[in-house]
């Protein structure tokens, strides 16, 4: 008899979740970054990003086409590596995903962003920068930061004009981040009338570099760029040290974290390290990414790392496209979003060109002092 009573109970409650599950319709969302790895500080930085953009959803109560819907966030790691990117990218297709917000990297978000386009899914990177991610005539590819052109062109420049560097030398991780920004670099060295000494190259687990270094150090540089990761550059930074490479080190945002001094084991001296991030904001928006950071660090305990502002926008980006479009499916929102003018972030004012690119993207320019990164500039 109390067996009975308890089936029929758990048959009611199950009907009653049943009944408030209807009345609120799920939308899924995608984030993949490489939360395994090298580089899962940045990772799990991104993610941390969207958890609190949908869980500040959440708590706000969002309406689309008069429906009340709960966000549901689903978290991939891709590791940093394009295979698993594409299977994570698979996963979340079959999963019938809304939209993605990732992947971290520009060798997993290219990939990626094919299986996306197939299925008609939008994927807004926070932080890819190879220019081919955009320029690949898919309608669903979107980005929240300035591309390599514009960032490794501006770090070229920057070394010549503000630096004054006479021999610069060139590493690229051989990633399509690392050797496009490197690329980009040079071409901005030479656009300023600067000269490159030497190009060297690694790869991206590398953490010996003594016989690349050995080989630079007969040149004299007074610069060393490294396009790649922070994970790499900070044992790239001690070695320069161990071997008395007194050299200015550059490189772009992959290096600009707040790990790196930690990762370089102190090895960084004072100023001797610029770097730049795709994205920057002044003035009254400053305002917004202070309190956002704070946020932020009550939230995870945690600083933010890079891109977990980025990440922060793309999922709100994403919410705001459907609201407009009064609908969560892709091909109802996708035109909607597209046409993002004037959205107003905490990483800036967010409007997409015809690429899916940001319009006017920002970079800011860091060193480090005491351990610390401190802001040079915001350059356009």
């Amino acid at each position: 008899m109390n067996h009975k009573l308890n089936v029929a109970l758990a048959g009611l409650a199950l009907l009653a979740t049943a009944g408030t599950a209807s009345a609120q319709e799920v939308v899924k969302i995608g984030h993949v970054g490489p939360t395994s790895g090298g580089i899962a500080h940045l990772g799990k930085d991104n993610e941390n990003g969207a958890r609190m953009a949908v869980d500040e959803l959440n708590a706000k109560g969002v309406t689309i086409g008069g429906k009340k819907v709960k966000f549901e966030l689903l978290a991939e790691d891709d590791g940093g590596d394009p295979k698993q990117g594409t299977a994570a990218a698979q996963k979340l297709v079959d999963s019938k995903v809304a939209g993605v917000v990732g992947h971290l990297n520009s060798g997993t978000s290219i990939p990626a962003s094919k299986i996306y386009s197939d299925a008609g899914i939008p994927q807004v990177s926070p932080s890819a920068t190879n220019p081919k991610y955009t320029r690949q005539g898919f309608k669903t590819t979107f980005r929240l930061v300035a591309d390599d052109v514009h960032l490794g062109g501006t770090l070229g420049k920057y070394a010549v004009t503000q630096l004054k560097g006479k021999s610069i030398a060139v590493i690229d991780d051989r990633t399509a981040y690392g050797q496009g920004v490197a690329d980009e670099f040079e071409k901005g060295v030479k656009a300023a009338g600067g000269k490159t000494v030497a190009r060297e190259f690694t790869n991206d687990k590398a953490t010996d570099f003594t016989a690349i270094l050995t080989n630079l150090k007969a040149k004299k540089p007074d610069i060393v760029f490294f396009g790649g990761m922070d994970a790499v550059a900070g044992p790239m930074i001690r070695q320069m040290k161990q071997l008395g490479i007194k050299a200015k080190f550059m490189g772009g945002d992959g290096i600009c974290s707040g790990e790196l001094p930690k990762l370089s084991g102190g090895a960084m001296d004072d100023s001797q390290v610029v770097c730049a991030e795709a994205g920057g904001v002044e003035g009254e928006q400053k305002k917004g990414m202070d309190e956002f950071k704070a946020r932020f660090k009550t939230k995870f305990n945690a600083d933010v790392q890079i891109y977990a502002p980025y990440v922060y926008d793309s999922v709100n980006v994403l919410v705001a496209a459907m609201e407009k479009a009064g609908s969560s499916d892709p091909v109802k929102y996708l035109p909607v979003l597209a046409k993002t003018t004037g959205y107003k972030g905490v990483t800036g004012t967010i409007t997409f060109d015809e690429k899916g690119d940001i319009k006017n993207g920002a970079l800011t320019m860091f060193t480090y002092k005491g351990g610390n990164r401190e802001q040079i500039a915001v350059v356009r």
